[in-house]
């Protein structure tokens, strides 16, 4: 009676070799997926974090502009600054504000002094705590947005014109614009921001 061959047959080097390299090539394609994945969730959360720094600086300025109150204040030296006051050659708005939030009931105002102007990339916000304005003083400084372009203003007055600056020439320093339009652009985000912000 024969008995059946239990020899075991093993891989030879050429199948070895040939398992390895569908490995490797299936581990490749997989890492690129993940990689690709995780680029993709990065992306997602730059876009997420902007849009949410955007969505900031547009409550905090329209809580600005809204509230604007025809002050006008003292500089250092003793002049007349306009309630509101728009420099388009250095992208600057300054207003005063009222609505001044005060939960410790500190004896001041509730009138507020802010500015909005572009520190090279980056959107400042600067808050003073009194308005008018005494040596040594210095403002609160917030950054608002960064990676920011270009940052242009522009004023509508009671007629419905735009104005490039503010106040216009032969305006009383308290006179308010109508609405008050920002523009500017954003590293990484096409085309223009533009926000209108109707004054009181």
């Amino acid at each position: 009676m024969k008995h059946p061959d239990t020899t075991q047959r093993g891989f030879t080097l050429l199948e070895l070799l040939i398992a390895v390299a569908i490995f490797a090539v299936m581990a490749a394609l997989a890492y690129a997926g993940l990689d690709s994945l995780l680029r993709g969730r990065t992306t997602v959360e730059d876009h997420l974090a902007r849009l949410h720094a955007l969505q900031r600086a547009f409550v905090v300025m329209q809580r600005d502009f809204t509230q604007a109150a025809p002050r006008t204040i003292r500089d250092v030296l003793g002049g007349t600054l306009p309630a509101l006051r728009g420099d388009p050659q250095n992208g600057i708005v300054a207003l005063t504000r009222a609505g001044y939030p005060n939960p410790a009931g500190v004896r001041r105002g509730h009138l507020l002094r802010v500015r909005y102007r572009l520190d090279g990339t980056r959107l400042l916000r600067l808050a003073w705590p009194v308005l008018d304005r005494a040596p040594g003083v210095k403002p609160d400084r917030v950054v608002l947005l960064d990676h920011v372009q270009k940052f242009t203003v522009k004023f509508l007055d009671a007629a419905g014109q735009t104005q490039p600056s503010w106040p216009p020439a032969g305006k009383r320093p308290t006179v308010l614009p109508r609405a008050v339009r920002i523009t500017f652009d954003l590293r990484g985000l096409s085309g223009h921001v533009r926000w209108l912000f109707v004054l009181p």
